[in-house]
């Protein structure tokens, strides 16, 4: 029977449903869960994408990309802190636009976190292939799995759902000891390259410190796995609803894990870019071509046992965020079934070991899709990178809009900034969009548009007085859609576009356009029995806990 979301209160099942989640999870495990997210295959190949498109000056991207997460970030702390429910980054849309933002928000954030599952599954097997063994190079072809390298793939995926079905307290454990492994092996490997050859000289020859001008630099942000290695921050916020205190952790967890991962990040790309062979220079940075990069510059420098080692994280890292992501994207499918746009089999949790099973299933079969069309680590993080950036814009309008509609809700987090933060969060994330280059932003913005026939299948037949204003407070998005894959098309050459608007004056019009929908956006929220609906049972939730009578504003939230 479909849901309804028209109404004032959750469906019964829903809010049961969501009970039998267990707060098990504490800031030292989100934090795991954030940085194992962020360092998952990105650290692999990064590095290198990074270099090729910019040189040097990809250490400048990473700063950059951390920034941008950072910035983000911090506008869905005070959101995951306000709303501690499962699958966070799919509802808070929802919550302050109604019916059609919520689910294109949902929908892009979706597609973007369960297409890493795949992805992780890809980068594992395509370090697999640098093995010196005939069976294992024919797994991948230099651009693409073969059949057989999807298949080792396919095994791998169900690896990684198969640790989430039992239950989240196994996930917790397993992940952070997976953790640990991952931040050790990727110091350490920054550090043995940077001890057994460090070239000084890369990084003022071979066209200099930016040899392909500083626009590339900026598409390295979004294209090269920069954003898809950031974009991890997020997965603390949808276990919000097994968070034991989310008001304190969830803010921890994700400004922590993003700090630690650019400290990681940074030397990696130090380190790879002082120790490539200037023979492998002879084309410039645009030429560099390894298959598995990392592991073939400690072969190049007789580190066999650094070689070893990659190859065996090139399996535990990747593994470990596709476990997590496996883990994050069952809770963001309940998330919308909650929402009212699945069928209800997607938000039952089973109750002895309180995970959401249907919505695991799902997934997985999701994640079988886009491994057999998109069979390459650099198609994936492409397509995961831009439709982030678009899933993120939602936050910066949320935050803002949800303190005009509901000034009454306690707020754990709530960062005295946020009115600059939100609207700057917006600007770098249209920058972002931008720096993709047209026409891969147009797209991916199509992929956006193909979710809107699932919308329409359980909105359109409401009345059309019920729906207006869900269409009214959802137009910004939809504008904001088409505008920017319009700027793209019409954008200096530097980005893919058509030249229409000169070098320089383009990044100016994306900033005024950010700002302008972000206004638009803020404007437009309305106070929809969605956001009705949480705000009692968050009150009913804290009468439960807490029976002494509490005054709106008296919960004294962190301020930061």
């Amino acid at each position: 029977m479909r849901q309804r979301t028209d109404t004032v209160s959750e469906p019964e099942s829903t809010t049961a449903s969501h009970q039998h989640y267990r707060r098990s999870l504490g800031t030292i495990s989100l934090t795991a869960v954030g940085l194992g997210s962020i360092i998952g295959s990105g650290w692999l190949f990064g590095a290198e994408r990074a270099a090729r498109l910019a040189g040097p000056a990809s250490i400048v991207a990473w700063v950059i990309g951390a920034a941008v997460a950072l910035t983000i970030a911090l506008t869905y702390s005070e959101l995951g802190s306000m709303f501690p429910k499962a699958g966070g980054m799919v509802r808070y849309g929802q919550y302050s636009h109604g019916s059609l933002a919520g689910y294109l928000a949902a929908w892009a954030n979706w597609i973007a976190i369960v297409s890493v599952i795949p992805g992780e599954a890809t980068a594992s097997v395509q370090y697999m292939s640098s093995w010196d063994y005939g069976w294992a190079k024919g797994l991948y072809d230099g651009q693409e799995l073969s059949v057989s390298g999807v298949a080792l793939a396919s095994v791998l995926l169900l690896v990684y759902f198969g640790l989430n079905w039992f239950a989240i307290t196994l996930f917790a454990k397993t992940n952070t000891a997976i953790t640990v492994f991952k931040i050790v092996v990727p110091s350490l490997t920054a550090g043995a390259l940077l001890l057994s050859h460090f070239d000084t000289k890369h990084f003022t020859d071979h066209g200099g410190f930016a040899p392909n001008g500083w626009s590339a630099v900026f598409t390295a942000v979004a294209v090269s796995g920069i954003v898809w290695a950031f974009n991890g921050f997020q997965s603390p916020l949808n276990l919000a609803g097994e968070a034991r205190n989310p008001g304190k952790s969830l803010p921890k967890a994700v400004i922590g894990s993003i700090l630690i991962a650019l400290v990681i990040y940074v030397a990696l790309q130090i380190a790879f870019l002082g120790a490539v062979p200037t023979a492998d220079l002879s084309n410039g940075w645009g030429g560099l071509g390894y298959t598995s990069p990392l592991a073939d510059l400690a072969i190049a420098w007789g580190l066999n046992w650094l070689a070893l080692l990659l190859y065996a994280d090139a399996f535990v890292s990747p593994s470990g965020t596709g476990m997590i992501y496996a883990a994050t994207t069952s809770r963001m499918i309940h998330g919308v079934q909650e929402n009212g746009h699945l069928p209800s089999v997607f938000g039952k949790v089973d109750r002895r070991t309180g995970i959401p099973r249907p919505a695991l299933v799902l997934n997985l079969v999701v994640a079988f899709g886009f491994l057999a069309v998109f069979r390459g680590w650099g198609s994936l993080a492409e397509i995961v990178s831009v439709a982030t950036v678009i899933s993120y814009i939602t936050g910066p309008v949320a935050v803002m809009a949800l303190r005009r509609l509901a000034p009454e809700l306690p707020r754990p987090v709530r960062l005295r900034a946020m009115p600059v933060i939100a609207p700057v969060a917006m600007v770098f994330g249209s920058l972002v969009l931008y720096w993709a280059r047209w026409p891969l932003t147009g797209k991916v913005i199509l992929l956006m548009a193909a979710g809107l026939p699932i919308w329409a299948w359980y909105e359109l037949r409401k009345p059309f007085a019920e729906l207006k204003p869900h269409l009214k407070a959802g137009a910004w998005m939809i504008a904001y859609l088409f505008v920017m894959a319009g700027v793209s098309w019409a954008g200096s050459a530097d980005f893919g576009g058509h030249g229409y608007l000169p070098e320089g004056w383009d990044l100016l019009v994306v900033a005024v356009i950010g700002l302008a929908f972000y206004a638009w956006g803020v404007r437009s929220a309305w106070a929809n029995p969605t956001l009705a609906a949480v705000k009692r049972e968050l009150m009913e939730t804290a009468a439960a806990t807490d029976p002494a009578p509490h005054t709106p504003g008296s919960d004294a939230p962190s301020r930061v």
